[in-house]
């Protein structure tokens, strides 16, 4: 069963930006703007980190219907967001 703890889902996607940006990632503030926060974090990187965050979680992100932007512009809000999707895909 996937996992729905916020705090085990934010230690996973600060993993994923940490493959992706080192240590960086690993001083980054919870509410930091990771495009303003991490050096390289442009529109290429912020969609890979987009994708890398699906893989990991078995999550499909709608780019049309979600801000993107928005949801995957800070460590909580990306947390947020695939919390809400692995609870809707448990419901």
């Amino acid at each position: 069963m996937p996992t729905t703890d916020r705090s085990e889902i934010s230690t996973r996607v600060l993993t994923v930006l940490e493959k992706r940006f080192g240590d960086a990632a690993h001083a980054l503030a919870p509410d930091a703007d990771l495009s303003d926060t991490l050096p390289g974090f442009d529109s290429l990187a912020a969609l890979e980190y987009v994708t890398a965050v699906e893989g990991e979680f078995g999550i499909e992100v709608d780019f049309v219907g979600d801000d993107v932007r928005y949801w995957f512009s800070t460590l909580d809000r990306t947390a947020l967001y695939v919390h809400e999707r692995v609870e809707d895909q448990a419901a």
